[in-house]
């Protein structure tokens, strides 16, 4: 039994004193009614106090915390509607203060945000571009530790039949983008809905820096996937979620390692932010430590996904390579990708994206030969790496206009019938 879990909550517990003490310490000494406040030994102080209470801390899910959005050259506010909700995931929309004149309408856009340790929150800057021009929804994925053992399993077949039913809900005239790892499910979904004759269909996917194919250009995420293999990390990956929280005794492949992972590649650039935020406290640069705060704030708030759905991606999507073999199955049935006819695909790469590297996109484009070639469309952003692919600054002026046209170009030529049929 691994018990990496309850190690890691024990040290947790342990290590509370400590940081409540270091908290009130930073705060005492930044107290303006404080004579040693002023001095540079308080400020490093009080500046190592905060780097010890943020990094022994549990960050919490944050919020999005969208309030206003312009549209049309019109400031209006913005709040949030939960619209869909099944144990282990549910749809929020992003209303819009304004009302439409008549016969006026935008395209309906709902982002499948990646369950792959991180919230849905980590997609606030991609939610927030689309929103002048799209009505948007977001699946927001529950943290398998706060779900009961009796809501059930949840794998990639049941995150499939969400997707289904999700779609099918908000449809017609739904666009859908996938971000990273829902490329996958995003893709074999809408290739069921078709086989299925399932209407309506999304009239259009965005496929943005996802693993349909992780033997072109493999990554060293993908090699480790494939040299350890799906054994490996049942063993050393999974464990229980301890006593105390709705979920406990559910297997899941916790957040912290997966975090783990992520600042191991590039633990470098982590320590010295970490240095660099600490010369700001310092100095009394707020501005920069309040980036600083920002980023990690959400960096470092990971949820926890079941065993079993972590399990077969792994074994499904980065050591079978199943999808495009042909070979990927969902509920006893073959995933046909051939089926698709009428949805279009945008695929959207990142030129320095270490996690899905170019090409493993595009291949959905290859992988649907009855989809017409005008309903296929690609985009290779230079100068990004995976993150900059749904934000940062080329996100915001360069793809998220791109997609926008794309949307907008489908929506006004929806597939014809004999496509459909051909």
């Amino acid at each position: 039994m691994n018990l990496a879990y309850y190690w890691y909550e024990t040290a947790r517990i342990m290590t509370t004193p400590a940081r409540v003490a270091a908290d009130m310490i930073k705060h005492s000494l930044e107290n303006p009614a404080n004579p040693l406040a002023y001095g540079p030994y308080a400020r490093s102080m009080a500046a190592a106090c905060e780097m010890f209470e943020r990094v022994t801390r549990r960050y919490a899910k944050p919020a999005f915390g969208l309030s206003g959005t312009w549209v049309d050259g019109v400031s209006v506010p913005v709040s949030e509607r939960v619209v869909w909700e099944r144990p282990f995931c549910r749809a929020i929309t992003f209303d819009r203060g304004f009302v439409r004149g008549p016969g006026e309408t935008q395209p309906t856009l709902l982002i499948v945000a990646p369950m792959s340790g991180h919230y849905a929150t980590l997609l606030r800057g991609t939610v927030e571009a689309m929103l002048p021009n799209h009505q948007v929804f977001i699946t927001d994925w529950t943290d398998a530790r706060m779900v009961p053992l009796s809501a059930g399993r949840f794998d990639l077949d049941t995150y499939i039949d969400y997707l289904i039913e999700l779609f099918t809900a908000l449809g017609p005239d739904l666009h859908v983008m996938a971000v990273c790892q829902p490329a996958v499910p995003v893709l074999a979904a809408i290739a069921v809905m078709e086989a299925r004759g399932q209407n309506p269909s999304p009239v259009s996917m965005t496929l943005m820096g996802g693993p349909i194919d992780t033997r072109r250009s493999p990554t060293a995420v993908n090699c480790l996937a494939q040299e350890r293999g799906t054994e490996w990390f049942e063993r050393n990956c999974i464990t229980t979620v301890p006593a105390g929280y709705p979920g406990a005794w559910r297997s899941v492949y916790p957040g912290f390692f997966q975090l783990s992972g992520f600042m191991a590649m590039n633990l470098d650039r982590h320590v010295n932010a970490h240095a660099e935020m600490f010369d700001h406290l310092v100095t009394g640069d707020g501005d920069s430590a309040e980036k600083h705060r920002d980023f990690y704030d959400e960096y470092l708030a990971v949820m926890d996904l079941t065993a079993e759905f972590y399990l077969q991606t792994v074994k499904t999507v980065f050591v079978d390579h199943a999808l495009p073999k042909g070979t990927m199955m969902h509920a006893g049935t073959p995933v046909d990708l051939g089926a698709i006819r009428t949805c279009a695909i945008l695929a959207i790469e990142g030129e320095n994206d270490d996690i899905s590297g170019v090409g493993q996109t595009k291949a959905a484009l290859d992988l649907t030969p009855n989809l017409a070639p005008e309903r296929k469309d690609y985009h290779l952003q230079q100068g990004v790496g995976h993150y900059g692919v749904f934000n940062g600054s080329r996100y915001r002026t360069v793809i998220a206009p791109r997609i926008a046209e794309f949307i907008r170009a489908m929506q006004a030529r929806p597939a014809l019938s004999h496509e459909a049929t051909a």
